[in-house]
């Protein structure tokens, strides 16, 4: 186990890097990213989502279940929906605010609209730093086999690429609100510890529950495929034009498949 949280310290540590070295742009821009740009993003953060989920979490998890001589769809399926119902829960209770929008989601709250707006990008986090510390302790598991540890190095290095203009798209409107660019910086900066926090909690959990770990993995895979369909492809998909979030989403999708592959 010791080994399992090292590595995930360190891979959900460089997604948290990354994430802050967006949130500096607060230090170069005051203004919000061009919403085309925006959109690139959001497609671009979606692709990466949706191929990690597949190679880095689904397929993992039924090989997995298949060497423990468990009928592999089983712990796939329902550690997946499991995780949409994880997601789903936090949507409708915890309170946040999407940038661009002016009406909070989750329970009502008295919370400042630049809070709602850092807890609408911590929602995504969560299942990404679940997503890696769950590859490095099933690289654990298995021996440290090193294609499993490059594979979820491949993972780290997929969610902290698109990690970068999240933590722009935090520290930005954070601007735009009135906050200064300093504390702008550190709010959309620790709007991806959760990651690091996530990370290190789910290699805990394995390390005591190890025969879940199919549905471990699965239920970090639905609970990212839950932020993309509702809410990262339908925001990538704003306006006219909507053309340039679908690319973005297809590169999102070919940098992670090809990370994956070519790493693990």
């Amino acid at each position: 186990m010791r080994d399992a949280l090292i590595w995930a310290a360190g891979g959900t540590g460089f997604t948290f890097l990354m994430t802050a070295l967006g949130a500096a742009v607060v230090f170069f821009f005051r203004n919000e990213i061009n919403p085309k740009i925006q959109r690139i993003f959001l497609g671009f953060a979606a692709g990466v989502m949706i191929a990690a989920s597949v190679w880095s979490l689904l397929i993992p998890a039924i090989e997995e279940a298949e060497q423990k001589g468990q009928i592999g769809w089983i712990p796939a399926a329902g550690g997946f929906i499991l995780g949409i119902l994880f997601l789903m829960g936090l949507d409708s209770l915890l309170p946040h605010l999407h940038p661009g929008s002016s009406k909070p989601e989750g329970v009502s709250t008295s919370w400042k609209r630049t809070t709602l707006l850092v807890f609408a990008v911590t929602l995504h986090n969560i299942p990404e730093g679940m997503a890696v510390g769950l590859s490095f302790a099933l690289a654990a598991q298995n021996g440290n086999d090193p294609a499993a540890i490059t594979a979820a190095a491949a993972l780290a290095i997929g969610i902290g690429i698109q990690n970068f203009p999240e933590g722009a798209a935090v520290a930005l409107p954070l601007r735009k609100e009135g906050m200064s660019s300093g504390k702008a910086f550190l709010m959309g900066s620790m709007s991806g510890l959760v990651e690091l926090v996530f990370g290190v909690l789910v290699v805990l959990a394995a390390g005591f529950i190890q025969p879940l770990m199919p549905w471990m993995l699965a239920f970090a895979a639905g609970a990212m495929m839950y932020v993309v369909v509702e809410e990262l492809i339908p925001e990538a998909h704003l306006g006219e034009h909507s053309n340039v979030g679908t690319m973005g989403v297809m590169a999102g999708f070919i940098v992670m498949m090809i990370l994956d592959v070519a790493l693990g």
